[in-house]
Formats: structure tokens, C-alpha cells, sequence
């Protein structure tokens, strides 16, 4: 039995994270409906894959500069309750700075309590670095308030959209379907008093097609949270298959989350379009089970080599 200043991971440490040992698990490591669209988020990858192998064979032709990976740490709070850490703040610290040695992107969410996204500011500017900031859809002032704090270290400011159906969320905050008009006045904000882009995460449904289209946000960011909320049955693979094309033209950039496990997935990710993609689980998992040193050698493995992202340097 762990005592409260032990971890205690909540991780099965699967050889292969594919939503198998975690079913039921939420708060915890798993997913809604019995790990549903988690396990379709892991798996569909080498489907979409298997239907698109002249997409990425062309991708993978191209000069390196326009094939580097551009991968960046997902948004993750509930580090207590949800992965079993001692603290939520030295998870920030270790999770933020393994990152940051590791070379890829930074984002922060954000939680209840308060001190969640404090803790992620703090980890972000201790290290005098920029982060995207990801907020959940709470009432406008709120909103602006979380804006204010991170103002500082934000890169891009981002509303969690889809964190409206969060189960684990949603009997201890109000959180509030967004429309298109208060989605403008936060990407005005954002635009005009902290000169940063506009994210809406949580694109995976036909409505979150037409608000992308009426709000034209900076970045389109495709997400289930992993399979953690409550939305139709699907995985973020087979959306960006059938909906980049539609997103790219009334978004600057598309990002996307879910099932990354292989280079290949990075891979076919940035083939079918988009610009970012955004690991969690797999990073979490790695600072679990071996510190920052596994930690940064799972972003590299992600990143880079055995697939033909730099040719033969391995």
C-alpha cells in the first residue's frame, strides 16, 4: 500500500498499450463504454494505413525537412487520480521538463482544482518555455481569468470542447456547451491581447465540423480524449481520414491525439494531413515506468528513425 508520498501507478504497463488490461478504469487509466474508443483509436492506425499506403509511401519520398515529425506532449491533468502519482505537481514538473529535453512541443490543461493549471504554468515557466494552454469550456469569465494566468507562457490557447462530456468532470464543475459566438470572442482575445492562436480541441463529431467551419479557428485539433468521454462510437484515425481535407480549408492547422503507439503512426498522421500530433498515454506511461531518461526515449522512438523519417541514421 502506497503512503501519500509514494506513487502508486495506476498503469498495467501492458508490453502493448491497447486499452486491453484497464477496462472499467475511469477515474483511472481507461476509457467510457469499456475502453470502446480507446482500443478503436489504437487499432485504427494500421486500418487507415492498409487504405492510404500511396498517401504515406509519397510522404515518406519526400526531403526530410517536410517529413520531421512534429510531435508534442498532449494536455494531461488528473495526474492524482487518474495515473496514480503522489502529486499533481511534481508530475507537471517531471512530465513538462522530460519533454522539453526531449525536444518536442509543449501543451498544458487544465482541471479542478485551480492549482492544476497553476501547476502546469509554474512547470512550463520554470523552464522559460512556451506551452500550448488548453482550457476547459467553463463559463466565459473563467475562461478569461485561465487565460490571464497563463498569458506568459502561452504559445496557443486552446478550448477543451469536447471535456463538456467528461464523466470524471462533470458532476464537479459547470462546464458549458460552447456556441460559435462565445468561441469568437475567446479566439478575439486570444488573438488581440495575448497575440496567440486559436485552438478548438475536441473536433469528432459532424457538429464539430460545422463550428470549425463558422468559427475558422487557427488550429483544428482532433480528439476524443483518448476515448475518456462520453461521444459517438469512432476513432480519431478514421475522422482525420475522412475530414482533413474539410478541416484544412477553415482551420490554419490540424492537430490530432489518439492511439499513437509507432513512428509509422506519426507517419500516417502527418501523410493524411495533419500538423501536429499529440501523445499521452505513451509518455505518461514511460515517465511511470522508467523516469525522464524512458520518458524522452519514448518521444525520440515516436519521433524518429526506423521508418524512414531520416533515411538510414539508424
Amino acid at each position: 500500500m502506497a503512503t501519500e508520498n509514494e506513487n502508486s501507478y495506476k498503469c498495467h504497463f501492458c508490453t502493448f498499450c491497447g486499452g486491453g488490461a484497464c477496462v472499467g478504469e475511469l477515474p483511472g487509466m481507461g476509457g467510457v463504454r469499456e475502453n470502446e474508443n480507446f482500443r478503436l483509436n489504437v487499432a485504427s492506425w494500421a486500418k487507415v494505413r492498409s487504405r492510404n499506403t500511396q498517401k504515406i509511401t509519397e510522404f515518406l519520398k519526400k526531403d526530410a525537412e517536410n517529413r520531421i515529425p512534429r510531435i508534442m506532449l498532449a494536455p494531461m491533468t488528473g495526474a492524482v487520480e487518474n495515473i496514480g502519482w503522489k502529486d499533481e505537481e511534481s508530475f507537471y514538473f517531471h512530465v513538462v521538463h522530460a519533454s522539453a529535453q526531449a525536444g518536442i512541443g509543449l501543451s498544458i490543461g487544465d482541471g479542478t482544482p485551480d492549482e492544476k493549471l497553476r501547476f502546469g504554468i509554474n512547470a512550463v515557466s520554470a523552464l522559460k518555455k512556451k506551452a500550448a494552454v488548453f482550457i476547459k469550456p467553463y463559463p466565459d469569465e473563467k475562461i478569461f481569468e485561465r487565460m490571464n494566468w497563463a498569458r506568459e507562457i502561452a504559445n496557443t490557447i486552446g478550448i477543451d470542447i469536447d471535456s463538456f462530456n467528461i464523466l470524471t468532470m462533470r458532476n464537479l464543475v459547470n462546464l458549458e456547451k460552447k456556441s460559435v459566438a462565445q468561441l469568437l470572442k475567446i479566439k478575439e482575445i486570444a488573438s488581440k491581447e495575448l497575440d496567440v492562436p486559436f485552438a478548438i480541441k475536441g473536433i469528432f463529431t459532424k457538429e464539430d465540423l460545422e463550428l470549425v467551419k463558422e468559427v475558422k479557428p487557427d488550429i483544428a485539433y482532433i480528439s476524443n480524449h483518448g476515448g475518456r468521454v462520453e461521444t459517438r462510437i469512432g476513432s480519431t484515425a478514421d475522422f482525420l481520414e475522412a475530414h482533413a481535407s474539410e478541416l484544412k480549408s477553415n482551420a490554419g492547422e490540424l492537430w490530432i491525439d489518439g492511439g499513437i503507439r509507432t513512428p509509422l503512426d506519426v507517419a500516417t498522421a502527418m501523410a493524411l494531413g495533419a500538423d501536429r500530433i499529440l501523445v499521452g498515454r505513451p509518455l505518461a506511461t514511460a515517465l511511470c515506468a522508467g523516469g525522464e531518461k524512458a520518458m524522452c526515449k519514448k518521444a525520440l522512438e515516436l519521433s524518429l528513425v526506423k521508418h524512414g523519417f531520416f533515411g538510414d541514421c539508424v
